[in-house]
């Protein structure tokens, strides 16, 4: 099993003094408000996409994106804001207008020697994103840092730090898309809908389900001395073959009508972390994802809503219950947790964070993360389509990320990582 710490870490990227992107217009200041729905997953996401065309070097990559990202801040003016904590105490953006941050920077080889960046490498890959220095909290971390690094090879890798609190997946892609069409001077497809107020809690809230997604769970199995050992990053290719298996072992029993991929996946993933973290027979675990609410909100939240549409959903059962009965078992535990995903669950949702302000609790849980779906493969700055894009690391130890792969992006990559002994179990139960 190759480590973290693979070859490619020798990787040599020189960077500039930072400086700030302003809006290329004048933006309206002032207070701009985030939902309960922003306010839950404030975690810093980092981002890579590479290109490299035949027939255009990088010698005006860095001018190119820079201008572009000044006019669409004009849209996006938020992202030119300052985190800051309301009356409140929550979080919300203070539209200053100081902008963006942008980092020039070189690197010494050619663009392919990076390695093999379909897994998550934070020590190589990191250098490609720029980190703001003794930055203690979120507060302190511009919600946009933008980072070109050029390859001698005239190739170029953008590296972006966004706050997740101004973006969900689908907005993040609507936004970064805006920007790569406003570089090659078109005009946008999908303007920001950018006010948030049709997500603010109910005054008096109304907290109408459980909403397990919060509970603790106790950690029987002692899972957090495995998480001891040294931890190995690794992904898994799953082609359309491959998840066909899966979703015709998902229904060989007949207990199931239909299955679909993500269900299948994630059913299965579930079971193998189960397995490979050896967890004792009466020990809770807990199934955590994100459903895009944008069009189970009545009504539908407005194309281009550009905060956070999704909403954790949840499943929790015991470990033996997940390894001793089908995979349709757990198939059905994932559906039911989709199919609890309605408007009232979501408005109950955003009132319990008002009343409680509780984060969800990652305790002996697995989080599935889904970019399969995202557009990355449309981002072009005018040198083609990205040769790559994805994540420069998982954010928790708990998160399993599906990405698509591929040319057709059918296939899709499972990345995660484990304790050296609990990837060795999970390796072998991949096999199907």
């Amino acid at each position: 099993m190759e480590n973290v710490s693979n070859s490619s870490s020798q990787l040599s990227v020189k960077q500039k003094e930072p400086t700030l992107v302003t809006p290329a217009e004048e933006t309206e200041k002032g207070l701009y408000f985030l939902s309960n729905l922003d306010q839950n997953i404030a975690v810093v996401v980092r981002t890579i996409y590479c290109f490299k065309s035949d027939s255009r070097g990088n010698e005006d990559a860095v001018k190119v994106i820079k201008d572009a990202l000044s006019k669409v801040l004009v849209h996006y003016y938020p992202a030119a804001g300052r985190l800051t904590i309301s009356a409140e105490g929550k979080l919300i953006v203070d539209c200053t207008g100081e902008g963006a941050v942008f980092v020039e920077a070189e690197a010494d080889c050619a663009i392919e020697e990076i390695g093999n960046i379909t897994k998550p490498d934070p020590v190589t890959l990191g250098k490609l994103v720029y980190d703001i220095p003794g930055a203690k909290n979120i507060l302190e971390i511009p919600p946009l840092v933008a980072q070109v690094t050029k390859f001698t090879c005239g190739g170029f890798v953008l590296g972006l730090c966004m706050n997740h609190c101004l973006h969900d997946g689908i907005g993040a892609m609507q936004f970064v898309n805006s920007w790569s069409e406003t570089a090659r001077g078109l005009p946008l497809k999908v303007p920001p809908f950018l006010d948030r107020s049709m997500l603010k809690a109910r005054n008096p809230p109304k907290i109408e389900f459980e909403h397990k997604e919060f509970a603790e769970i106790e950690d029987i199995s002692e899972t957090s001395k495995v998480y001891e050992e040294e931890m190995h990053y690794s992904s898994f290719c799953f082609d359309p073959e491959k998840l066909e298996q899966l979703k015709k072992k998902a229904m060989e029993d007949g207990v199931l009508d239909k299955c679909t991929t993500f269900e299948a996946l994630s059913a299965f993933v579930w079971r193998a972390r189960t397995q490979a973290l050896r967890m004792q027979p009466d020990q809770q675990t807990k199934l955590l994802f994100a459903v895009d609410g944008r069009s189970r909100f009545e009504p539908p939240l407005p194309k281009g809503y550009s905060g956070n549409g999704i909403v954790l959903t949840n499943s929790i059962c015991n470990a033996c219950e997940l390894l001793e009965n089908p995979l349709s078992f757990t198939v059905g535990l994932v559906q039911k947790a989709i199919n609890m995903i309605t408007d009232s669950y979501m408005r109950s949702a955003i009132d319990y964070f008002e009343t409680t302000r509780a984060r969800p609790s990652l305790a002996a849980t697995l989080l599935v993360t889904t970019w399969s779906r995202l557009p990355f493969h449309t981002v072009d700055f005018g040198w083609g389509e990205a040769l790559f894009s994805g994540p420069v690391a998982l954010p928790e130890k708990e998160v399993i990320l599906f990405l698509s792969h591929g040319k057709e992006r059918k296939s899709i990559n499972v990345l995660l990582g484990l304790p050296a002994s609990a990837m060795k179990i999970f390796e072998e139960q991949m096999q199907i």
